[in-house]
């Protein structure tokens, strides 16, 4: 069975329309979506240079519009080969955006920072990612397709992270700094089972002066509030233990 989508349709329009021997809807078509992906693209990268993020609106453009270019140019930038028996000879136009999507993905790999608080940047690489994404399907003429995936992202990125926030309420992201001749990820562990409190997503780092610094999730199991006083309090008392944060935002 044989799919077609509007898509599909609109763009056989465009690119069926000549003037003489000029064939101006494809000149229309490209120009069509070039623009579209100035719009698309800008607008997830000026969410993120809202949010102060390290790539921000012009590299979410440029990403994006490169993408839509090189995809035209993979359709029409190369002539048909017409073979001796007046056929054309087949080419694989996807071959430019399978390169896209390696490439990009070493670009959102530089979005990604490793700090103290953990692994910073990776929603950034997504979106970094996901305008490739958007930039391919205007320069394939997959208009609505990529109008529809803007919008769904945008709100993935403005909605959802209401959600986010609202879930992560009760978990509370701290920091320990200890001693190196004084491990205090065990004591920390006993600490935790007294309250009745789960420790997840540890992560160790070492610093110049031989100290050690956890990075945890602090949540209770039974699903309520964590009393931060109390339990910081107890942590502090620990053989070994130099200084206790609360990195979250939002505590």
């Amino acid at each position: 069975m044989h799919m077609v989508t509007i898509d599909q349709i609109i763009a056989e329009k465009l690119c069926g329309w000549f003037v003489g021997d000029w064939p101006v809807g494809n000149l229309i078509a490209c120009t069509i979506a070039l623009l579209l992906s100035v719009l698309l693209c800008g607008a997830v990268g000026i969410e993120r240079e809202k949010r102060g993020r390290t790539a921000g609106l012009r590299t979410h453009l440029l990403v994006g519009v490169g993408s839509c270019l090189i995809m035209i140019i993979s359709i029409y930038g190369f002539p048909l080969i017409t073979l001796p028996n007046g056929t054309y000879l087949t080419r694989d136009v996807a071959r430019l955006a399978a390169q896209i999507i390696t490439g990009v993905g070493f670009l959102g790999a530089g979005a990604i920072m490793h700090r103290s608080s953990g692994i910073k940047g990776l929603t950034t690489a997504a979106t970094i990612w996901i305008v490739m994404a958007i930039g391919l399907a205007c320069g394939s003429f997959n208009y609505i397709l990529a109008v529809g995936s803007t919008i769904l992202i945008l709100v993935v990125l403005t909605v959802f992270r209401k959600f986010e926030a609202k879930i992560n309420k009760k978990s509370i992201l701290a920091s320990l700094n200890s001693s190196n001749n004084s491990p205090a990820l065990p004591k920390l562990l006993v600490v935790a089972k007294e309250f009745d409190y789960s420790i997840n997503d540890i992560q160790t780092e070492i610093g110049e002066d031989k100290s050690i610094t956890y990075t945890f999730l602090i949540s209770s199991n039974e699903g309520g509030e964590v009393a931060i006083s109390e339990f910081f309090s107890k942590i502090e008392t620990i053989e070994g233990v130099n200084e206790v944060r609360i990195l979250n935002s939002h505590h």
